[in-house]
């Protein structure tokens, strides 16, 4: 039943937003929203949401609520790449059970934004027209997220030994299924 309401919620702060023409939701709509779909998450996690539900907004797909259990699994795969920050995905090739969009960054200061940021900007390489991604460019993180079925995420941060950023961050349902477009 709490979806609906988030769903309620959402759709009245856009529309009360607007005039007669729906437009896109401004930040501070999307943040309110993104705070309530976080439920006791606080700083990085809420960054997480906000950066992603930013990018949904401006295709017209659904806000993504914050899932305490994807969150632990991707604390769980940060903490194994603590040691070597090596940029490696949680599942063995072609056996992805959730979406899953990895980022390394060198130094210790990059933040959720920033990742979301660099994976949201691969857009520029994906046609919607032809469902592709330029040659030799990659936009499946950005494709992942704003699949249209995807509703949860969690995400981890951790500063490795070398002093780099590993971020990771974990989406149900999973998308990219070929073939499909992502909205």
């Amino acid at each position: 039943m709490r979806p609906f309401w988030f769903l309620f919620l959402f759709i009245t702060l856009v529309t009360s937003q607007s005039s007669p023409a729906l437009k896109k939701p401004d930040n501070e709509t999307i943040y309110k929203v993104s705070k309530q779909l976080c439920w006791g998450c606080i700083g990085e996690s809420l960054q997480f949401l906000f950066a992603h539900n930013m990018v949904r907004a401006y295709k017209w797909e659904l806000p993504l609520m914050w899932d305490s259990d994807l969150e632990k699994y991707a604390r769980w795969w940060a903490g194994q790449r603590k040691s070597d920050c090596k940029a490696q995905h949680s599942f063995p090739e072609d056996d992805f059970k959730l979406g899953e969009n990895i980022y390394w960054g060198s130094g210790s200061t990059w933040t959720p934004a920033d990742a979301v940021s660099a994976w949201a900007d691969e857009e520029k390489y994906y046609t919607y027209l032809t469902n592709t991604c330029e040659v030799g460019q990659v936009c499946g993180h950005y494709t992942q997220i704003v699949w249209r079925n995807t509703r949860r995420i969690g995400c981890a941060r951790i500063v490795c030994d070398s002093g780099d950023v590993f971020m990771t961050c974990n989406y149900d349902p999973v998308g990219n299924y070929v073939g499909e477009r992502p909205y």
